[in-house]
């Protein structure tokens, strides 16, 4: 295939609004098949459960719950990194590898909230929740919350098993899917050390504000920034065939955008609107989540604030008085301003990365678009 794309004269090129709807649509046909992969696949797995016993359908009841929700943009990056390597619009490739990584996607959410705890996942019941519903709903003995737990073990497990099942169908004949097999790997590695790294930066509790920006810091590149942004863009370029200039520019562009999509995350864990984030108010509060916000709150809090701030943070049954008020402090700190601004000069790097990449410019307008998305975001 083609490097770098197909590159028209200027006088080809459609006028903007055009270019715009040309490249929504495009977008919402590449969602459509993901999601038949998804369910195409989902289907046939539901025949092996069934040949194992109807009682296991729950597990793929839920998983496919989990999956019907979410805004695809680790799949979209992975489209716009194909189709910057010259790839074409509705290529099996490019869908099998979407859906993969959305199935990885909802694995990592399933054990996250089991990690963290989490009543809800957008909108609705975590999976773990749902299968501790199912326990009372039935009446069954023993300790629901610990069936809970172990569903959705389980589930997350089989998730990921599904993911690499999706992924391994692409066929590895050419060389590119062996390059992008190699991402796809590290991509997963990096996530589990990233979710370790992450509880393990919970339980560490108080430390020197710096050391605890940079632990943050590495939380973020490594649990989220490179899985959600960088990986899957070099993922689908490498499928396409893409050469290291065309990976490294997507690189430099999907790391830094990764990392200001998190930290974006993190703002809306303290300060979104539930009934838009799918979650209560507070929630990263209440889980206990060492964040960059909070190290950077630590910084520059009076003794009787961060006194306050450790002294509640992680408390699962934390009244709203005292979210309230540990929000207050955050915000009276700085901490909600300073993380603004890093994310405002994080997405000047993402420009500047995004005008250094040799591809059309309709590639360049859409990797634009989905960067604004993920940066002024609600939810």
């Amino acid at each position: 295939m083609n490097d770098s794309g197909p590159k028209p004269h200027a006088s080809t090129n459609p006028p903007p609004d055009a270019a715009r709807a040309d490249r929504a649509e495009a977008e919402k046909r590449y969602i459509e098949l993901v999601d038949e992969a998804i369910t195409d696949f989902l289907t046939r797995q539901r025949l092996v459960m069934l040949e194992i016993s109807p009682e296991a359908m729950p597990l793929v009841d839920h998983i496919e719950t989990l999956c019907s929700g979410g805004k695809r943009m680790r799949a979209l990056l992975a489209y716009w990194g194909w189709r910057a390597a010259g790839g074409s619009a509705r290529a099996p490739e490019v869908v099998l590898a979407g859906a993969a990584i959305e199935l990885f996607q909802s694995a990592a959410l399933i054990h996250d909230d089991i990690i963290d705890h989490s009543d809800t996942r957008r909108g609705r019941p975590s999976v773990h929740r749902a299968f501790e519903a199912m326990h009372r709903d039935e009446g069954w003995s023993l300790n629901g919350e610990e069936f809970g737990v172990m569903g959705g073990i389980v589930a997350g497990d089989l998730c990921l098993s599904f993911s690499e099942a999706v992924f391994a169908s692409i066929g590895s004949q050419q060389a590119s899917t062996g390059r992008a097999r190699r991402i796809f790997d590290v991509m997963r590695t990096e996530v589990m050390a990233g979710q370790y790294l992450d509880g393990l930066s919970e339980v560490m509790g108080t430390e020197d504000p710096e050391e605890a920006i940079h632990r943050a810091s590495t939380v973020i590149r490594y649990k989220s920034a490179k899985y959600s942004c960088e990986h899957p863009l070099t993922l689908g370029a490498a499928l396409a065939g893409a050469d290291e200039t065309l990976l490294k520019g997507l690189s430099d562009f999907g790391l830094p955008l990764g990392e200001a999509f998190q930290l974006r995350d993190d703002v809306l864990g303290v300060f979104g609107e539930p009934e838009v984030t799918g979650k209560p108010a507070g929630d990263d509060l209440r889980e206990g989540k060492r964040t960059v916000l909070i190290a950077l709150a630590e910084r520059t809090a009076t003794e009787e604030q961060a006194t306050f701030l450790e002294s509640h943070l992680g408390h699962p049954d934390m009244d709203e008085k005292t979210v309230e008020a540990m929000v207050d402090i955050i915000r009276d700190t700085g901490a909600l301003a300073e993380a603004e601004s890093i994310i405002r000069t994080t997405e000047r790097q993402v420009q500047a990365a995004l005008r250094r990449i040799d591809a059309d410019p309709s590639i360049i307008g859409a990797l634009e678009d989905v960067a604004s998305r993920a940066l002024h975001r609600s939810s």
